[in-house]
């Protein structure tokens, strides 16, 4: 635990930082180690590359390892990584929600070193894409949906480490009138369909800011990597990964609701059944993957141990419920690792004998709040949250 600042010295540490944010680029052709816009490097065997994003492969999770190195980590990018010098970042909190309120233009400004100063949180949950699983709206109910064709990869489990957003409000002074806060990131403006949409930003309630938010600056005794938000992301445990803002410039907190495209335009349903004024999504769904490739082939013995894991946004994972037949009976997989209340929980099976041949194995997780993922999970436009059992094929030889 790192020895804390006073109000007093920390707001001091932020006037004498001034407005920089600090040197923000995107970085050169040359140094693009997969897809064009990522910077760590995708061996094959681990991730499916998508331009923009990489999804890692399920068969190249190590049943042994609960945390999920930076280096196997699914990207989500809505532009290029940009490379940022961390001793001249700098994290800018203005708004109406402050005690003493602050335009943008005369923002607190605090440096990388004076969060460190302060006490520090570690913090373990699964980190997952919003539309994670958005390819089976399409190969398993016959319903595309647009956007990035994720299995289950888009998601891992994470130790973070960095300091609670409610100690630097604190110290910083909120008004009791403070409803809304939006982060915004530092990567490039976005820009789609002709039109610029600005940098990434996105709001969330204050309640959420004084539970379990984090401004995270580590990740698994790590500094972050570029490509996870280095020097200093957002963190909201259980919530869409859109919410956990990377390379975080700016939190404006205010009186009133916030909006911006992310929770407007995107990140809520749209489109099916679902009606017109849909909330913005936030607590992800309960979701369950198993450790192999997919369509794997398996060696026929009299008993095959088959491994997976399940999660929740929610609670912790109480239960799964594991077929090897395409859904025709159902048997309790034996959880023998489980996180914190939003990290995942690892489960085993033994399949005894089986049947030669192409099969299909389901895994359906039921959360301590009693959330139980679906057969079916209703159509939306983006594809968000697809959250039905997945039908996972294998060939037994």
């Amino acid at each position: 635990m790192t020895t804390s600042l006073s109000r007093r010295s920390l707001l001091k540490a932020g006037a004498a930082a001034g407005t920089a944010i600090g040197a923000v680029t995107a970085p050169p052709a040359l140094s693009y180690a997969g897809a064009p816009a990522i910077l760590k490097p995708l061996p094959p065997d681990w991730f499916t590359d998508f331009g923009t994003n990489a999804e890692t492969r399920w068969e190249s999770v190590d049943p042994k390892r609960f945390l999920t190195d930076q280096a196997r980590l699914f990207v989500r990018n809505h532009t290029v990584t940009p490379t940022i010098d961390r001793d001249t970042w700098r994290l800018r909190v203005f708004g109406t929600g402050l005690s003493e309120p602050r335009a943008e233009g005369d923002a607190l400004s605090l440096s990388y070193a004076d969060l460190r100063r302060l006490p520090v949180t570690r913090l373990t949950a699964s980190h997952e894409c919003t539309g994670n699983g958005r390819s089976f709206f399409a190969s398993q109910q016959g319903t595309p949906a647009s956007g990035t064709a994720w299995k289950l990869g888009a998601v891992g489990g994470v130790t973070w480490e960095g300091v609670r957003l409610a100690e630097v409000l604190d110290r910083l002074g909120l008004s009791a009138d403070a409803v809304s806060i939006q982060a915004a990131g530092l990567d490039p403006e976005y820009s789609t369909g002709g039109v610029n949409y600005g940098r990434v930003r996105r709001p969330f309630p204050v309640g959420k800011a004084l539970d379990d938010a984090l401004l995270a600056w580590g990740m698994n005794g790590e500094p972050l990597l570029p490509d996870h938000g280095f020097p200093v992301r957002l963190v909201l445990p259980g919530w869409v990964g859109i919410a956990s803002i990377k390379w975080l410039g700016s939190l404006e907190v205010a009186t009133t609701e916030l909006t911006s495209p992310w929770n407007t335009k995107w990140y809520r349903m749209t489109g099916g059944s679902y009606p017109t004024d849909s909330p913005a999504l936030t607590v992800n769904p309960v979701r369950s993957a198993w450790e192999l490739g997919w369509g794997e082939t398996i060696a026929r013995r009299d008993e095959v141990e088959l491994t997976g894991r399940s999660w929740s946004g929610a609670a912790a994972v109480d239960r799964v419920d594991v077929s090897v037949d395409g859904g025709s009976t159902w048997a309790p997989a034996r959880p023998y690792r489980s996180g914190h209340r939003q990290a995942w929980t690892q489960w085993r099976y033994v399949w005894k004998r089986p049947a030669l041949g192409q099969q299909v194995l389901m895994a359906r997780a039921t959360d301590a709040t009693g959330r139980t993922q679906p057969l079916v999970t209703p159509f939306n436009d983006n594809g968000y949250f697809f959250d039905a059992v997945v039908r996972h094929p294998v060939t037994v030889v």
